[in-house]
């Protein structure tokens, strides 16, 4: 019988993952001709998440626990929890049931059609009306910058075929933007739409760094536009510096008596460049920090404990 694998990273959703397992099982349940195995992997939480699990995986098999030493945040640990997947495909679906685990069946059906890859996008989304803009407006700018096609408002919530995870496996990539490596590799895939629906119980992980992070490392993973972007703006404002200088002096030759250099022009110019370096500065700093995290070669994870793999 084929196997998939369900893969849900956690960090503190103790009320959350049981309910999850529970909606999983009912899943597939009603997927005859198919097994399942879930696989848990928790960042180190500290509430009663790993707790939940054990009893979970003691009383099921099919659940299998991983528990990281620490947390190592929202990329790492959930990429390493995809590749430990041994099914002859591996869905992604977080633990705080706003990826609804009954898509599951549609994943299916489109990875029996034949795609290798079948996305859940979120075209609608009960959070908050700001932050689902500030999502979209996010996707939309990095879709623009990126020299690939990436698949706007999807977190990564999919199905992936084992082809896929093997291949994922080959690439060395100690921090990677997963949404951009799916995109990368070139697999044909599937895109279904859904409602993202509210969070019912606990709170999101997920606070402004975490989400500048993520939007940064798609930035710097898939395009040099913003270095291009900085050398072009240089060499406008110069330009246009020594424009103004010109007409300046003009102006003081034409007038010499009358007109006055003043103090404002200088101030507003100086306060200008030196923003302007600062912004691109800090632009530059995100390459250089996303090269030197490459260079360390650091493990995704380490794992703490493993429950039910053997």
């Amino acid at each position: 019988m084929p196997v998939i694998s369900v893969v849900s990273p956690c960090y503190n959703e103790e009320e959350n993952v049981e309910e999850l397992y529970r909606q999983v099982r009912q899943v597939f349940a009603d997927l005859p001709g198919y097994t399942y195995e879930h696989i848990f992997i928790d960042n180190a939480s500290r509430d009663r998440t790993v707790e939940i699990l054990k009893r979970l995986a003691a009383e099921d098999k099919q659940v299998k626990v991983i528990v990281n030493n620490r947390n190592y945040g929202h990329i790492r640990s959930p990429f390493h929890g995809l590749l430990q997947a041994n099914g002859d495909a591996a869905v992604l679906l977080v633990s705080d049931l706003q990826d609804p685990p009954a898509m599951i069946r549609d994943f299916v059906a489109q990875w029996e059609a034949g795609y290798k890859i079948v996305l859940g996008v979120k075209t609608q989304s009960h959070e908050t009306p700001a932050m689902f803009l500030v999502r979209k407006l996010y996707y939309e700018f990095i879709s623009r910058l990126s020299e690939i096609e990436l698949t706007k408002n999807n977190t990564g919530f999919g199905l992936y075929d084992k082809m896929v995870v093997d291949t994922l496996r080959g690439i060395d990539d100690p921090y990677p933007y997963f949404r951009g490596l799916i995109s990368d590799i070139g697999f044909a895939s599937a895109k279904i739409e859904y409602t993202q629906p509210v969070r019912k119980r606990g709170i999101t992980k997920n606070n402004f760094y975490t989400l500048y992070d993520m939007a940064m490392l798609g930035i710097t993973n898939h395009s040099k536009v913003p270095l291009r972007l900085a050398t072009m703006i240089g060499f406008c404002m110069s330009a246009v510096s020594l424009l103004v200088a010109v007409g300046y002096f003009v102006a003081k030759l034409i007038a010499w008596n009358t007109f006055s250099m003043g103090m404002a022009p200088l101030i507003i110019g100086l306060f200008l460049f030196s923003s302007v370096q600062l912004f691109f500065i800090g632009i530059i700093g995100e390459y250089v920090g996303a090269i030197h995290t490459q260079v360390l070669k650091r493990p995704l994870v380490i794992e703490k404990e493993r429950i039910n793999f053997d």
